[in-house]
């Protein structure tokens, strides 16, 4: 489906795969990557197993951003440290700014269990934990929220901080406990004089990329619609992949779109888009591609663990001309690919809005 492609995978792909400790054996994927000037630091979202599938952030290092070790002996940031030890913290992602690094995640207050099919979306229900407090009662009269869960353990976004990239603690929440809302990812600077983020709250249809705005950081605004699945590769829904790079064109934000090719088993595909949003006001989208720029192609981004047929973006660095995309493949293991960023922005400004 895409075009001649602009990313070549890193020879060494997967990078970063299930292993020990304990806590993270099953899967390892949608990684923040970032470099504090003198190494890389990933952190990856990993599970010891998927029934529950508890998910915490793990800590990993590379001297070269290909070949990484662990870090730490035990997570570094875990659902308890947003309030409930059998939740879940999930798709990591790391901005520099004002001096510190600032993690957005998404956060379910307890966890689900997971049956993989390996031909789409895996079956998944929500664990019956032994402590697990009373369902609201609205749900327990059966209102429609128990098709998708309970009302309380909707996946909510949160912020947390860290002045070393290795120690992390909670700071706030982004969004509210009663809405479906995730992919949030923090831009890296002040926009007219206010923090801003990205949001893709879940909606009834196809879910959208939304902007949101906060004076401090603790209290953000309603989010306004920044941009709709357009293509046949997005029918299901759209969300940010990685924090938005500044360049001289305008704000590269790279997106990921899911396409659903089988309804009946599940089956979809996740790709990933761009788009150039203006430096000043970033609901203006000057460009953007109308076919994928990256898509499962390798055996271990179409076949893995959890989900099959999946490339999720969630950090591009950028050194000299030269991003470095790291991305989740089938939810299960990591993988990095590179492009140039001169022949990103003229391929999209080869499509503007």
């Amino acid at each position: 489906m895409i075009q001649e492609p602009l990313f070549t995978r890193e020879p060494a792909n997967p990078i970063v795969t299930p292993g020990q400790p304990a806590w993270r054996r099953a899967v390892s994927f949608n990684p923040a990557v970032f470099h504090d000037g003198k190494q890389y630091w990933m952190l990856d979202r990993c599970a010891g197993g998927l029934r529950p599938f508890i998910c915490h952030l793990g800590l990993l290092r590379s001297d070269d951003g290909v070949k990484w070790e662990v870090a730490s002996a035990e997570p570094v940031f875990t659902p308890a440290m947003c309030g409930s030890p059998i939740g879940s913290v999930q798709d990591p992602r790391v901005t520099r700014l004002e001096g510190r690094w600032w993690l957005t995640f998404a956060y379910r207050p307890y966890a689900w269990s997971s049956h993989p099919t390996g031909v789409g979306v895996p079956e998944s229900h929500e664990t019956d934990f032994p402590d697990l407090p009373p369902a609201p009662a609205a749900d327990q009269k059966g209102s429609a929220n128990v098709a998708s869960g309970r009302s309380d353990n909707l996946t909510r976004s949160g912020l947390a901080v860290s002045d070393d990239g290795q120690n992390w603690s909670f700071h706030s929440w982004i969004t509210s406990p009663d809405t479906d809302d995730r992919n949030v990812i923090l831009f890296p600077e002040k926009i007219a004089g206010r923090y801003a983020v990205l949001r893709r709250p879940l909606e009834a249809t196809s879910s959208s990329i939304w902007l949101s705005y906060s004076e401090d950081m603790r209290n953000w605004k309603e989010p306004e619609i920044l941009a709709r699945a357009n293509f046949p590769w997005e029918n299901n829904r759209i969300g940010g992949s990685c924090p938005p790079i500044r360049t001289d064109a305008g704000w590269l934000l790279f997106y990921h779109g899911v396409e659903t090719t089988d309804a009946s088993v599940k089956a979809v595909t996740y790709r990933m888009g761009a788009m150039l949003l203006d430096l000043q006001d970033p609901r203006k989208i000057l460009a953007r591609c109308p076919l994928p720029l990256f898509e499962p192609e390798a055996y271990y981004e179409r076949v893995g663990l959890y989900i099959p047929n999946v490339v999720f973006p969630t950090s591009c660095l950028l050194e000299g001309d030269t991003l470095l995309l790291y991305y989740g493949a089938c939810d299960t293991c990591i993988g990095l690919a590179r492009a140039s960023l001169r022949s990103m922005l003229d391929r999209l400004r080869a499509n503007p809005c």
